[in-house]
């Protein structure tokens, strides 16, 4: 009998072969550069999905008669700091470019999901012997403090988009 516990179809991910349990998260993938990259890029495409639909229901729900701080917005305020929509008065006077932000955000979260299903299910498990750039070794310490060095230069790139 097949369970969730001795299921063959994830051979190479279970507790035997990783020594880690399926609640470890990424600690499961440490050697399948492949299926952590699809984790990583499925994982980008929940948060730029999130983004742009509260950018949209925020939209849905503006009402340009109150403060945007009395409507409890939180994304629009920033999109209104970048000067998107915004009148020479600092009013905020259309509010069909925040419109097209969410959308782009929504196709682009489409986009980076099927990458991360892609790379979960049909991808190559091992990207070694696919490509040099993706693959690593955690001896490595120069690949290690490449890969940090990515990481944070995008979350930093994305933080300042919120600033």
């Amino acid at each position: 009998m097949v369970t969730l516990s001795n299921n063959p179809a994830v051979g190479g991910r279970d507790l035997q072969s990783t020594g880690f349990a399926w609640w470890s998260g990424n600690a499961r993938l440490i050697n399948l550069s492949g299926k952590l990259l699809g984790a990583h890029v499925a994982h980008a495409g929940l948060i730029v999905f999130w983004a742009g639909a509260m950018t949209l229901f925020e939209v849905a729900h503006f009402s340009p008669e109150k403060p945007m701080y009395e409507q409890g917005l939180i994304l629009l305020p920033h999109l209104a700091t970048i000067g998107y929509g915004v009148g020479p008065g600092g009013e905020v006077v259309d509010i069909f470019p925040y419109f097209v932000v969410g959308v782009l955000h929504i196709i682009s979260s489409a986009v980076l999901g099927l990458g991360g299903i892609y790379h979960a299910v049909r991808g190559p498990e091992i990207l070694e012997g696919y490509s040099s750039f993706f693959g690593y070794d955690w001896k490595d310490k120069n690949k290690m403090t490449t890969i940090i060095g990515i990481h944070l230069t995008l979350l930093g790139c994305g933080a300042f988009l919120l600033v």
